[in-house]
């Protein structure tokens, strides 16, 4: 069963200097808000794939569902 703990360490992992929030805890059904200076200038397509390319294989057979908010630093300035 994954943990959002577990998610949360490896988006960080895969994307340095990100502020990464996981909710969820029956252990297949999160959602997740990223902010991630690599999403400046990038397709909401493009965010997401760099997301679940931290999560590798994980997403097939350990997550059953992710949902994203992705936001570069001034997206995320801008709406706070």
């Amino acid at each position: 069963m994954m943990q959002a703990n577990t998610i949360r360490s490896l988006i960080e992992s895969g994307l340095p200097g990100a502020q990464v929030q996981v909710f969820g805890d029956d252990g297949a059904h999160f959602e997740a808000v990223v902010i991630a200076e690599q999403f400046q200038g990038q397709s909401l397509v493009k965010r997401h794939q760099l997301v679940y390319a931290c999560l590798g294989d994980r997403m097939r057979e350990e997550i059953h569902a992710l949902q994203l908010r992705t936001l570069s630093p001034d997206e995320a300035t801008a709406r706070s």
